[in-house]
């Protein structure tokens, strides 16, 4: 009888062992997706909008490379329950309202003109150096310090994200020198959220440019944080 006791006592304590274990990794896993979603201004059943640019000179096509982030801002949205739509920069005017907008590509071009009008509005204290035969074709220029396009070796984007006084959902802005820096960019705040919530004063309204290094070499995949401009990027010169 104590060993059939033993054993019922024994079962009994690895169920319960299993079902906390069970709970307390799944717990982990809400408060991780939770802590995700914040960063982003995402949340469960909230709709999330992804604004696609065109390719440099061929009007309503895109690139493989920004076709690529537009997937992997879709497999974001789904992973933290957000239902997705995709539009093009041609077709959607207005407010984002209650959805949370993913602005992929530069404004150069016309390329993206909602970046454009994103920049002008909420971001003035950046700008972005025009298409001509000169070094800073393309470069970023905050405060007078450039951050030039070196393409295809080292390259910047931008990354912003802010709420718009007529709306009650973020914009997250992915404003890169070309469609591999947007990709780099998504991939990068994928993989460095935690990192990024740490560092910056605020989630709820953040202006950071990402270098996409060693092109030749690691692709997409060589990005690091180069500078956090929430301090300067809100406000005009």
């Amino acid at each position: 009888m104590s060993v059939i006791v033993n054993i019922a006592i024994g079962l009994a304590t690895s169920v319960i062992s299993g079902g906390l274990v069970w709970l307390w990794e799944r717990g982990k896993r809400a408060r991780a997706l939770s802590r995700k979603a914040q960063f982003f201004g995402m949340a469960p059943g909230r709709p999330c909008l992804i604004v696609m640019n065109n390719k440099y000179n061929a009007p309503k096509s895109a690139s493989h490379q920004d076709v690529q982030a537009m997937i992997e801002v879709a497999a974001l949205a789904g992973e933290l329950g957000c239902e997705v739509s995709a539009t093009s920069s041609n077709d959607f005017a207005g407010s984002n309202g209650d959805s949370t907008e993913f602005c992929i590509g530069g404004p150069l071009a016309g390329s993206n003109v909602r970046t454009g009008g994103h920049l002008a509005a909420y971001v003035p204290g950046v700008t972005v150096r025009p298409f001509d035969a000169t070094p800073d074709a393309v470069a970023f220029d905050v405060g007078g310090q450039l951050y030039r396009f070196d393409r295809g070796r080292q390259e910047y984007v931008l990354v912003a994200k802010f709420r718009p006084v007529e709306a009650t959902g973020s914009v997250v802005l992915i404003c890169g020198q070309s469609s591999t820096a947007n990709r780099a960019a998504i991939l990068f705040l994928k993989r460095a959220y935690g990192e990024l919530a740490q560092s910056v004063a605020s989630t709820e309204r953040f202006c950071l440019l990402v270098k996409v290094a060693g092109i030749a070499t690691y692709g997409h995949l060589g990005t690091s944080l180069e500078r956090d401009l929430s301090d300067v990027a809100f406000t005009a010169p």
